[in-house]
């Protein structure tokens, strides 16, 4: 991702800014990496935004977890809607319209087909929109993704998690057939309009909460089982007036979720460029965007 952001200063001439949403858990080796790898970026600190904690809940009470082994596994981080606080409650987002920037394109770490993209950028910029979510053709592997739907109180779009899907429900939730888009978690925001939105809501978005059960340590089943509360950040489409959604192709989802998937991108079915950019070797993967 850093060596995409430094061709695409290089290339377009523009101060691209870079922003990394780290943990408590993965700023320092995130700090490491960068300082010895491309320091060229610039300090590692400017670069940061620190997600916020949450405490873990017990099941049985919903009060927040004890553990004298380790008082750090008492917290977790709350999602990646966390972003959203992060920039305003930090005063990022201050700092970046303050030089000019009015989009951000948001997305997860490890979709490395995740590149911010020109084209992309000059249509969003172009329609008017306050959010654009990105999503891609769903397929039997993706039956767990969420997708999209229609608000029928305002007619707004609002994205729904198989964690927020009922059991009775959950057969249709994965037909790939009647829900045929998912989200890829590639967001492009307007700035301006993302500073008023947390104004008006005191700094918190109301977003659906999704409870994850865990242990409260996660590699030992035999402690307290616990909640994780977490937002998604895709959830935040529903806070946005002229959201959109766009069909991309299938190149700019190849996330790393497992072995299989890092044994994919390390094989030569991908190549990468100088730019950084990861693709199908061949250059296979799709083209063309359909809006909706």
């Amino acid at each position: 991702m850093a060596r995409q952001v430094l061709s695409l200063r290089e290339e377009g001439g523009a101060g691209v800014k870079f922003l990394l949403m780290n943990s408590q858990s993965s700023r320092g080796e995130t700090s490491d990496y960068l300082k010895s790898a491309v320091p060229e970026i610039g300090d590692p600190a400017d670069l940061e935004l620190l997600q916020n904690w949450v405490p873990k809940l017990v099941r049985e009470t919903l009060e927040p977890v004890s553990f004298q082994p380790n008082p750090d596994l008492e917290w977790c981080p709350p999602g990646h809607a966390d972003v959203y606080q992060t920039l305003f409650g930090s005063g990022k987002l201050d700092e970046l319209l303050e030089v000019g920037v009015k989009y951000a394109f948001i997305s997860n770490g490890d979709n490395l087909g995740a590149v911010l993209d020109s084209k992309l950028l000059s249509y969003f910029a172009r329609s008017g929109s306050s959010f654009l979510m990105e999503v891609t053709r769903r397929t039997l592997a993706d039956r767990k993704g969420g997708h999209l739907a229609t608000r029928k109180s305002d007619g707004r779009l609002l994205l729904r998690e198989v964690a927020q899907c009922s059991e009775e429900d959950l057969e249709e939730f994965q037909d790939v057939e009647r829900h045929q888009f998912f989200n890829t978690n590639n967001m492009w925001v307007n700035l301006e309009v993302l500073k008023e939105v947390m104004e008006e809501s005191g700094g918190v978005l109301e977003l659906p909460v999704i409870r994850n059960g865990k242990t409260v340590d996660p590699r030992d089943g035999a402690t307290t089982p616990v909640y994780h509360l977490e937002q998604a950040m895709g959830s935040a489409i529903e806070c946005f007036e002229a959201a959109v959604a766009v069909s991309v192709p299938r190149s700019r989802f190849a996330p790393v979720k497992s072995t299989a998937d890092l044994f994919a991108l390390r094989s030569d079915a991908y190549v990468v460029g100088e730019d950084g950019c990861v693709q199908l070797a061949g250059g296979s993967g799709g083209s063309g965007c359909e809006v909706f």
